[in-house]
């Protein structure tokens, strides 16, 4: 067993199972975002290995799992065929379970091969990952893509400690029973000894399903933790479930977005606004974050706050994502129609009101920029969290600081109470922030950013993995509390007596001939 140690605690190697794995750069590899940000502290702390999809897509008979070691992290990568790629990933995930987990019911195609493929991938993962792990390695699987993970170990015989944490929002059961066959998908999360969620909401509405649609035998049993944990027996087996909010390295982006000032990309872009005041949004190309709303907000503040006009410029950079899924080109095209627009109705010569970008940005860059602008919108119609609303806080200069307007459908939210919370559907309520933030004093603005920075401050990203981590491998003294309060225990890391018999099979109850939109 591969151990190191931190506060005196023993820790075992970690596992990390995600669908794209951040590759250090020396392999040539795209960087995984808001998600390595995240897990990469926590891997190079406790040493371990780091397994997901390539990102590349490849004929059957050349398909290849690679190994790459950096530091005291193995980074394992496999391929796809194009069949899985398109029924597990552009298929089951991003075209049923995204838009449902997001309330989108009416945006969600649901095809039966799709969620056979889903199994068969997340098997694959499986397959893979058993050929690294250890008996005592933490298993942490991450967001939608993967929910079946823990079940394909344990019927293969693999008792490790198995946590999942989704990164997006879990509906209430009002909605995530319009999933076709969520009663094969979703009770698999309780194979994992630890659930957990972005917020207290979030862990509810996965607990509140568990109660109306895996409880007809009454076999379950609820026993509160703390005011962040739930612990559910269910046939004997316990599962933790709790909230626990990701979060950014302050500190380091605080240092990046100071340095980046000076840099030649916002050093210019301070020089093209000639003097105006910069309303800045940054967004993946996705319906979740609210882009047209965000639009519209804006338009209908330059018409009724005609003494900006001229005054402020709004720059969107919004990387394209998932194009070839039609309502991401439709979104895209809708988008830019939208800017032109706008900047048509209200630009001169010398100003255009929105800059509407497609390209991908580096995070110092990002930094620099963020501390340029003295609004950041943020405007998600639901996310899990959202971490630029993080990242623009933290970036903020404390004696000058910018005004956050953040979606109260934003997990941030609840952690935000001192930004500007808007609705994203209306209009107007954006529009008036939008006016508020740029006028607004500067004492005022320097007060709501102390509140926002200690936020940040307090739930950081190392925090995040703490509690996550300490929850998973069951500290003595939460353990204490659970199995105190009559829960049944079983053995930690002893291997049932089973064999694995392949994946589970997928029993489909009659939808629909063929692909079509799911009612809302």
């Amino acid at each position: 067993m591969r151990l190191s140690r931190s506060l005196g605690a023993i820790l075992a190697r970690l596992a990390v199972v995600s669908n794209r794995v951040s590759v250090p750069s020396g392999d040539g590899a795209k960087r995984a975002g808001g998600l390595e940000v995240a897990l990469r502290p926590a891997l190079q702390h406790n040493g371990g290995v780091w397994l997901g999809w390539s990102g590349k897509v490849g004929a059957r008979d050349k398909l290849r799992t690679r190994s790459i070691k950096h530091k005291n992290v193995e980074y394992v990568v496999t391929d796809l065929t194009k069949h899985d790629y398109q029924e597990y990933y552009n298929g089951f995930a991003n075209r049923v379970l995204w838009p449902i987990l997001h309330y989108r019911l009416d945006l969600a195609e649901f095809a039966r091969r799709d969620l056979t493929g889903y199994f068969r991938v997340n098997d694959h993962f499986a397959t893979e990952l058993e050929k690294v792990i250890e008996n005592d390695d933490l298993i942490w699987v991450h967001d939608y893509h993967l929910i079946p993970i823990a079940d394909a170990l344990r019927r293969r015989g693999h008792s490790n400690r198995i946590g999942f944490f989704l990164h997006i929002p879990f509906p209430p059961p009002e909605v995530m029973t319009s999933l076709p066959n969520h009663e094969q998908l979703i009770p698999l999360l309780m194979q994992y000894d630890v659930v957990g969620f972005q917020t207290e909401g979030d862990a509810g509405n996965f607990i509140r399903y568990l109660i109306s649609e895996c409880n007809q035998a009454r076999e379950m049993r609820v026993l509160e933790i703390d005011s962040q944990q739930t612990a559910l027996s269910l046939n004997g087996r316990q599962t933790r479930i709790g909230n626990f909010p990701v979060g950014i390295e302050p500190r380091v982006f605080q240092r990046l977005a100071r340095r980046n000032m000076r840099s030649p990309l916002v050093k210019e872009m301070v020089a093209s606004l000639g003097g105006r005041l910069l309303v800045i949004g940054v967004d993946r190309l996705d319906y979740s974050k609210g882009l047209i709303q965000r639009l519209d907000a804006f338009d209908h503040f330059l018409a009724n706050h005609r003494e900006w006009i001229g005054k402020v410029t709004y720059l969107q950079i919004t990387p394209r994502n998932r194009s070839e899924i039609p309502q991401y080109a439709e979104l895209e095209e809708a988008l830019g129609s939208a800017a032109g627009r706008i900047n048509g109705k209200y630009g001169e010569v010398s100003w255009t009101p929105i800059r509407y970008v497609n390209r991908v940005y580096g995070r110092s860059a990002l930094a620099g920029l963020y501390r340029t602008a003295r609004v950041g919108l943020v405007t998600p119609l639901r996310d899990g969290m959202n971490l630029v609303a993080k990242e623009y806080v933290a970036a903020q200069n404390p004696e000058d600081p910018g005004v956050l307007i953040l979606s109260r459908f934003a997990g941030a939210a609840i952690e935000f109470n001192r930004a500007l919370l808007v609705n994203p559907y209306d209009a107007e309520s954006v529009a008036g922030a939008i006016a508020e933030a740029l006028a607004m004093p500067i004492e005022e603005r320097r007060a709501r950013h102390q509140a926002l920075l200690a936020a940040v401050l307090d739930h950081d990203v190392d925090r995040w993995q703490r509690e996550f981590l300490a929850a998973l491998r069951g500290d003595d003294d939460v353990m204490g509390t659970f199995q105190g309060r009559g829960a049944r225990t079983r053995p930690r890391r002893q291997r049932p007596e089973i064999a694995y018999s392949g994946p589970p099979t997928v029993r489909l109850t009659p939808v629909r001939k063929s692909r079509g939109r799911m009612p809302a």
